[in-house]
Order: structure tokens, then C-alpha cells, then sequence
């Protein structure tokens, strides 16, 4: 075959004029698309009977799983929420009284600790041989003391039997100057006698001197023992001061200084808090002072969130206004039985002005169509918008509720829930989880619940 075979003409127009072209060309093959697609369906409508499966029908969802929950009547409270400062309404700071170096540290941060516990020990060596020597003075002085005490009464023992004998010859004398004027007794046994009552008279005087002078030395003796006594007890006490207790019950904070660390008066050692009570700060507005009265109730509130960790209420309103930011100081008092609050923490407090009944639904329950806000509540479907029980599935119940678009007026919100001011009352059933997949009127299946789609209480009351 030569060139001029391969590039004829005439071939060309013959096979231009078998086939379609343009767009003659593309309706031809659609065409032929649809009759095929459409025996293929009639045949699987024919054949499908036969061999088993169902006829292909366009299925469409019975109703819609949706979780119920009846409204029921909550406590509506009207508060705000303020910034405050706790304060412990115990603590102290403890400073030691003398200088010197940490010999013992009893103590960690955080522990808890009684009044008079020891904190630390501070160079105690040099102040206990004092207060040694100064006990030992005491004793000394006590010995002293009670020597002077015992020959006092020793000489006063001694009076009293020269006073006797003094009694004795001046009676003697009476007598022998009686017999010697009578003539019964020569003037010699009278001169005898009145030696004898001059002697007696001597040791009386004597007597009564060595008394005066061993009172004297016990009077200097109780004075050498309570000088003693002084010194023993300043030393005892610069002993105590070496050791810093904690003057309160509470806890211990950060430990300063550490064993060896010289310390001086005025070293700050450790700081001891009793967190039981606390007072928490709170600067209010002007603008509201007067809703402000004590025993109104406050609730901390944890970080970022809705949560009450702890409860209290209004006791003190100061007179004054504060000039420069036109607040008012209140004061809460809060006990910290669980121990999650701290002198000096800041935490979010809510003021209580006042609690009313109403009605409380959840923020999921809630669905805005343009600027107003519905809620769907559960109500009988009529025939023309319940499904067939031929068209459930075999074993399914009949659907027998719709959902229904409800206008409703909110108020503020209290946690999750928003507070409906009109277009609910208690004990109507509502749709609160599911209603992204729902219209006015779609059926819906409840899941869940006891049946009648009842949700337990939350804190505020409602659901």
C-alpha cells in the first residue's frame, strides 16, 4: 500500500456520516443512559421478590431521638457577683526576743500546731548554764534561809525558858524578903535572891537581843532567796526566749531560717494562721448600698466556674465610703470546715439579694429562631403528623408525640439553666437534649428516663 493509500479522503468522509456529532451527539448517549438505568430498576422490582430482599423504597426516619424532661418550679435569685480578699481572723508573726544561732528547728511549713508549741530553738547553751548557776543561787539562799529560820526559833525557844527562870527568882525573891523582915531568914539569903532575880533579868535582855539579831539575819536571808529567786526566773525566761513558740493554735507557714542561721529581735521566723474563720473584703458601689443590709447571704465561687465552695453571710457595712473609688467595705464571714479556703485568696463572691419561686429550664433546651427564643415541648401528634405503624420498623411501639415550637420569655441566667419569665408552667414537658434535628411538629422518640422523660433536680431547684 503506498502513502497515498493511507491518507485518502474518501475514508474519512465515509465514517463522518456513520456516526453523530455535536450536540445530537450527547443527547443520543443520555438517552441510552436513562433506558438502561430504568430496566435495570424494573428488573430488580421484578427479580428482587424472588429472590428474597425487599423492593428498594426511599426510607425516611420514623421520628427523632430526643431526651425529655418535665419543668418543674425553681428558687429565681437575683444576685451579683463581686471580687473579694479573705482574712484569716487569726495569725501571727513570730519574731525572736534575743539574738543568736538556730540550734533546732521543731516545725515544717504547713503544719498544724497548739499554742505554746515549740517553733525553734535558738543558741540555748551559754543561757542554760545561767539560768543553772542562778537555780543553784536559789538553792543556796533557800539553805540560808532556812538556818536563820532555825536558830530563830531555836532563840526563841530560849526566851521562853529565861523568861521562866525570871519568873521563878522573882518569886523567890518575894518569898526570902518576906522571911527575912519576919526574922525567919538572915539578910545574906536575901542579898542571894536578888542576885539570883538580876541574873535571871540579864539572860531575859541577852535573850531577847540574839532574837532580834537572828531576825535580822532571816530577814536578810528571804531577801538573798527572792534575789536569787529573780535572777533564776530572768534567767529562765531569757532560756524561754531562746525557744520561740507559737502564741496561737494554727497553722505554720513558711520556715525562714534554717539551722546555723544567725538571727537577730526583729527576724521575722515563721508566721502561725488559723484559717477556721475568715472574713472576706468586699468593696460594693454606692449605687447599691442600700440593698445591703447584714445576714444577707454570700457564696465563693471556685475559679471560673459556677461552683459554691463555701457559704456565708453580710456582718459588718462600714459607715464610710471609700472617696476615691465610691465603694462601700463589706464584710462576710465564712467557715472553713473543708480547709479549701486561705487568708489572702481572691475568689469570686456572689450577694444573694433576694429568692422568689419561677421557673428554671436548661441553656440546651433553648432554640432561637431570628430575635426570639422557643423551647420544644412534647405534645400528641395528630394522624397526618405520626408515621403509619406500617411504615416502623417490626417490634418498634407507635410513635405517638411531636415536638412543638413553644415562644417562651427569658429572664437571667443561673448556671445552665435560663429563667423563664412567660410560656411555661410546671409540670409541662419539654425537649432538652435533640433539637438540632427537629421542626414544628416532627415526631420524636423519647430515650432514656423513666418514660415520661423526668430529669432529676439540680441546685438551683429546677432540672
Amino acid at each position: 500500500m503506498t502513502s497515498q493509500d493511507i491518507s485518502s479522503p474518501p475514508l474519512q468522509t465515509v465514517v463522518s456520516k456513520d456516526q453523530p456529532s455535536g450536540p445530537s451527539r450527547w443527547i443520543w448517549i443520555g438517552g441510552l443512559g436513562l433506558i438502561l438505568l430504568g430496566g435495570g430498576f424494573v428488573g430488580w422490582q421484578v427479580l428482587a421478590p424472588r429472590l428474597g430482599g425487599p423492593p428498594m423504597q426511599m426510607q425516611m426516619p420514623p421520628g427523632v431521638p430526643v431526651t425529655l424532661a418535665t419543668v418543674q418550679g425553681g428558687q429565681i435569685q437575683d444576685s451579683s457577683t463581686f471580687i473579694g480578699s479573705l482574712e484569716a481572723q487569726s495569725g501571727a508573726t513570730l519574731q525572736p526576743e534575743v539574738a543568736g544561732r538556730v540550734t533546732q528547728v521543731y516545725v515544717s511549713a504547713g503544719d498544724r500546731v497548739a499554742a505554746g508549741t515549740p517553733i525553734v530553738l535558738i543558741s540555748p547553751d551559754r543561757t542554760q548554764a545561767e539560768a543553772n548557776a542562778a537555780q543553784s543561787n536559789v538553792i543556796a539562799s533557800q539553805a540560808a534561809r532556812e538556818s536563820a529560820a532555825a536558830r530563830l526559833r531555836s532563840l526563841q525557844a530560849r526566851q521562853l525558858e529565861v523568861e521562866a527562870e525570871l519568873s521563878l527568882q522573882e518569886e523567890e525573891y518575894r518569898r526570902t524578903a518576906y522571911l527575912v523582915e519576919e526574922g525567919a531568914l538572915s539578910q545574906q539569903s536575901l542579898d542571894l535572891a536578888n542576885r539570883n532575880r538580876d541574873v535571871a533579868r540579864a539572860a531575859i535582855a541577852a535573850a531577847r537581843q540574839e532574837i532580834a539579831a537572828s531576825q535580822a539575819s532571816l530577814n536578810q536571808a528571804d531577801a538573798s532567796l527572792g534575789q536569787a529567786e529573780a535572777s533564776r526566773a530572768a534567767a529562765q525566761q531569757t532560756l524561754q526566749d531562746r525557744t520561740v513558740v507559737a502564741p496561737i493554735d494554727g497553722i505554720v507557714g513558711n520556715v525562714g531560717p534554717k539551722l546555723g542561721d544567725y538571727v537577730a529581735p526583729g527576724t521575722v521566723i515563721t508566721t502561725i494562721t488559723e484559717n477556721a474563720t475568715l472574713e472576706l473584703d468586699l468593696e460594693i458601689p454606692i449605687e447599691q448600698r442600700d440593698r445591703i443590709t447584714l445576714g444577707l447571704p454570700v457564696e465563693l465561687l471556685a475559679a471560673g466556674s459556677d461552683q459554691v465552695i463555701a457559704q456565708g453571710s453580710v456582718t459588718f457595712i462600714s459607715p464610710q465610703t471609700n472617696a476615691s473609688t465610691q465603694t462601700v467595705l463589706t464584710k462576710a464571714r465564712f467557715t472553713n470546715a473543708n480547709g479549701r479556703l486561705q487568708d489572702a485568696q481572691r475568689l469570686d463572691a456572689r450577694i444573694i439579694w433576694s429568692r422568689q419561686p419561677g421557673v428554671l429550664v436548661p441553656t440546651s433546651a433553648i432554640t432561637r429562631l431570628g430575635n426570639q427564643t422557643f423551647v420544644y415541648i412534647a405534645d400528641e401528634g395528630t394522624p397526618e403528623e405520626l408515621p403509619p405503624p406500617e411504615a416502623l420498623p417490626p417490634g418498634m411501639p407507635p410513635i405517638t408525640q411531636v415536638a412543638r415550637l413553644r415562644p417562651v420569655t427569658l429572664g437571667d441566667i443561673q448556671g445552665n439553666n435560663y429563667q423563664v419569665l412567660e410560656g411555661l408552667q410546671p409540670g409541662e414537658t419539654i425537649v432538652v437534649a435533640g433539637i438540632l434535628n427537629l421542626q414544628d411538629g416532627t415526631p420524636i422518640l423519647p430515650q432514656g428516663g423513666d418514660g415520661n422523660g423526668e430529669s432529676p433536680g439540680d441546685s438551683q431547684g429546677g432540672f
